[in-house]
């Protein structure tokens, strides 16, 4: 029996904006720029006829000699060149490669998107608003500094093109075909502002965006593009692991977490154990790839199969959270039995509360009318009822949790595919950002794992402090970087997560290879130099030295 109307909807972003589906970071980035633009508003793509494409690229280049010297000269070169640098190709290769959008280089490239090619699923709404509800003032400069790097040359009150502003060759390329686009229109329709369940975790992206581009004068641009969007996919990977773990435990609390909120939370950003006080910390046990370490695979493997084995519990807890707000705008506004928050919306905490005995009478009212509506659709003018919700009305359950339970019957299984897809994406699966690995055989287990440029990335924020409101590089011990990996993201390379029950020879063994592992992956990306057996001397040094001022008294480290 097929699902329809409002009983089929699943998405809901009082949870999370995202609508669970393979996820391209490009295409995030691309739709965060309006975003970022019209703060928090998203942009309606002026009717133009037809896609944009490679060649009509290409012949804007070949027209205009003036903008790049010789490029009329090696037409074929320079297409190769918009093909594999300037653009987010999907069907590569394929007869039905058509363009995306432009590299995510500039904050005006969202202009030149072909829609159907560009769905990001939500993810560029959930990280805005993450930023927008970021405490302390971190993410209001998370957003304007993400503002100042993406659109340089452009003036955003004209949406004019200065080309006396100096960028690097592909952003220039890219802003010399702004003429193609001379319309741009703000979406009349308001955003839907809802605070993150987690405002820990948005604290601690608002701080790592400040963080990454505090090597703005120091990177490449296309570099430290690829670190900011390598960064956004581990947080919304960090973040929606760690709903997996919120949400049903909210659900069957019957209520929030009071220290889950704006003025309680007690997750501090510029401390060495940043999550200290959490209630929902996470620990992902990583491989560091050691091929002569198959236990640590292993138990990487477990740590990853734990959080995919609470998909099917999220799935259940998002559905009864979906239906009580359902429920409470019914009651609200129709009956007017419930009165509404304050804030005008009922938040996740307030909905939950819904489930307990002061309701009862009111839940059950409303859903027995859905239930009945539910298996009337189902029966389609058959007498025959779905032999799949005979077997739910024969458990002998209340109408709300018999209405949950039939959606389950007939798409949990559905959303638990699209969620590990979703999830398999962010987590950057089998890449060298990531931190998923999967072997290409059918059925193959997941483990995490922790791809050098990921490594990379984070190494670039763990050697940042703040001195005088700015931030300054230094030198690390191996501990404390464990520690701050540990600490700030939950990642456990030399331990074992604290929730596990204690650990055998073998664990240990295998935990000791995987940190000696650990250490040539940072002597291999450039970032490690022991100097002695003495584990005092075994420090992590800065690629980039960036003191008091932010001036750069030494020429780069070559990786």
């Amino acid at each position: 029996m097929p699902i329809k109307g409002r009983d089929k909807e699943f998405r809901t972003p009082k949870v999370t904006f995202l609508e669970f589906n393979h996820t391209e970071m490009d295409r995030v980035l691309t739709l965060l720029f309006p975003r970022l633009k019209y703060d928090g508003y998203g942009s309606r793509r002026p009717p133009r006829g037809g896609d944009l494409t490679i060649e009509e690229f290409l012949d804007d280049f070949l027209e205009h000699p003036e903008w790049f010297s010789g490029f009329d000269r090696y037409p074929e070169i320079v297409r190769k060149w918009i093909e594999t640098d300037l653009m987010d190709v999907v069907n590569r290769g394929k007869a039905n490669q058509a363009v995306a959008a432009p590299r995510p280089l500039h904050g005006n490239t969202y202009k030149f998107r072909n829609s159907k090619h560009t769905r990001d699923y939500g993810a560029s709404e959930q990280i805005y608003w993450m930023l927008f509800y970021a405490r302390k003032g971190k993410g209001q400069a998370a957003r304007d500094a993400l503002k100042r790097f993406f659109f340089p040359g452009i003036d955003l009150v004209t949406d004019k093109y200065d080309p006396n502003v100096s960028v690097d060759v592909e952003t220039q390329a890219l802003l010399r075909l702004d003429h193609q686009v001379t319309q741009d229109m703000k979406d009349s329709k308001e955003p839907n502002r809802v605070s993150p369940m987690c405002i820990g975790q948005a604290d601690i992206l608002a701080d790592d965006i400040l963080r990454i581009l505090a090597y703005e004068p120091y990177i490449p641009r296309s570099v430290l593009v690829d670190y900011i969007k390598t960064l956004i996919a581990f947080h919304l990977s960090i973040y929606q692991l760690k709903l997996l773990n919120i949400l049903p435990k909210v659900v069957k609390q019957q209520s929030g977490n009071p220290l889950c909120t704006t003025g309680e939370c007690p997750v501090k950003t510029d401390q060495t154990k940043a999550l200290e006080g959490c209630p929902y910390k996470i620990a992902m046990l990583v491989d560091m790839g050691d091929a002569n370490n198959p236990h640590m695979a292993e138990m990487a493997r477990k740590s990853a199969d734990r959080f995919y084995r609470q998909i099917p519990a999220f799935v259940q807890a998002n559905y009864t959270v979906k239906k009580l707000d359902e429920m409470a705008e019914y009651l609200s506004k129709k009956t007017g039995k419930l009165t509404a928050p304050a804030s005008g919306s009922f938040s996740v905490g307030d909905l939950v509360e819904l489930l307990g005995p002061k309701y009862a009478t009111d839940r059950e009212a409303y859903f027995k009318f859905r239930l009945a509506s539910l298996i009337e659709e189902s029966s389609s003018g058959s007498d025959d009822v779905d032999p799949e919700i005979r077997d739910v009305t024969a458990m002998g359950l209340s109408d709300f949790d018999s209405f949950i339970e039939i959606l389950m019957a007939y798409r949990g299984k559905y959303h638990k595919q699209y969620i590990t897809e979703c999830l398999d994406s962010l987590l950057l699966k089998n890449k060298d950002t990531g931190l998923l690995a999967q072997a290409r055989t059918k059925g193959s287990p997941r483990r995490f794992v922790l791809g050098s440029k990921l490594l990379e990335v984070l190494l670039q924020l763990a050697v940042l402090t703040q001195k005088d409101n700015a931030f300054v590089t230094r030198e690390l011990q191996i501990e404390e970087l464990l520690v701050f990996l540990f600490e700030r993201y939950g990642i456990c390379i030399d331990r074992v997560p604290p929730s596990s029950q204690g650990s055998s020879i073998l664990d240990k063994r295998a935990l000791r290879l995987n940190l000696e592992a650990f250490k040539r992956r940072l002597r291999e990306i450039g970032f490690y130099e022991d100097l002695s057996d003495a584990y005092i001397t075994q420090k992590v040094t800065p690629r980039y030295q960036i003191t008091r001022g932010g001036q750069n008294n030494s020429n780069e480290r070559q990786a």
